[in-house]
């Protein structure tokens, strides 16, 4: 069997929707959505109330917002693109419970996110919390720029 890829990605307004899907083509690779159960309402996005869902979401990091569909057959991918959007320096919530969901040890998995300002170093160190027994890769924030050029030199 050969290598397969896949793209995981969460994505709130459609930013890193666009770039999960230019990855997928650059890298021949799967995509999979990770959408919650009970999908965010624009009000559950607004980060300056502190009652929003994804503010309370984000104040608990034992919080893990349920799924709604599973990857079929996991087992086949032996790399994995993890997609988001940064949200407070770390990854949504539901990407922990994406990484808590799966084996992953001895895959590579590659970090990326979208971000209005900050970097995906916090949230490198925490993905690597959740999944030990992964081999990461150096993640990279993708704010535009070349995203096929980058695809290649990862893979």
């Amino acid at each position: 069997m050969g290598k397969k890829s896949l793209v995981a990605y969460f994505s709130a307004s459609g930013v890193t929707a666009k770039a999960a899907e230019k990855i997928a083509a650059a890298a021949g690779a799967d995509l999979y959505e990770i959408q919650p159960e009970e999908p965010y309402t624009p009000a559950d996005l607004n980060w300056m109330d502190k009652k929003s869902r994804s503010t309370v979401e984000m104040d608990d990091p034992k919080c893990r917002p349920a799924i709604a569909e599973a990857v079929e057959d996991m087992e086949q991918y032996d790399t994995v693109w993890v997609g988001f959007p940064v949200w407070w320096y770390v990854e949504p919530r539901i990407v922990d419970t994406f990484l808590e969901s799966y084996d992953f040890a001895g895959k590579k998995m590659i970090p990326f996110a979208t971000s209005g300002g900050s970097g995906i170093q916090k949230a490198e160190k925490s993905l690597r919390e959740h999944c030990p027994a992964a081999d990461w890769k150096p993640g990279k924030l993708l704010n535009g720029g070349n995203i096929e050029a980058w695809v290649k030199e990862m893979q």
